[in-house]
């Protein structure tokens, strides 16, 4: 999997991985994946939701360690 660009929010809790993920997708093309690092539990149900309002394509996500990983297809 290619990822376009990836941004680092951890030590970050909500709503901040969310409103970074924001402005990064805001600045990239359609279809490009962006990864998100993440060590806020929370971040795992924020993505869902964050992905179902705003019509990016949620693609996987996963728990490595202490850490979240979320990518994100842009719409």
């Amino acid at each position: 999997m290619h990822i376009d660009q990836e941004i680092d929010t951890r030590g970050l809790n909500c709503p901040l991985p969310i409103l970074k993920a924001k402005k990064a997708l805001a600045a990239m093309q359609s279809g490009q994946l962006l990864k998100v690092v993440a060590t806020d539990t929370g971040s795992i149900r924020d993505f869902q939701a964050f992905a179902k309002q705003t019509g990016n394509e949620l693609v996987e996500q996963q728990t490595v360690g202490a850490e979240f990983i979320h990518i994100l297809r842009r719409r």
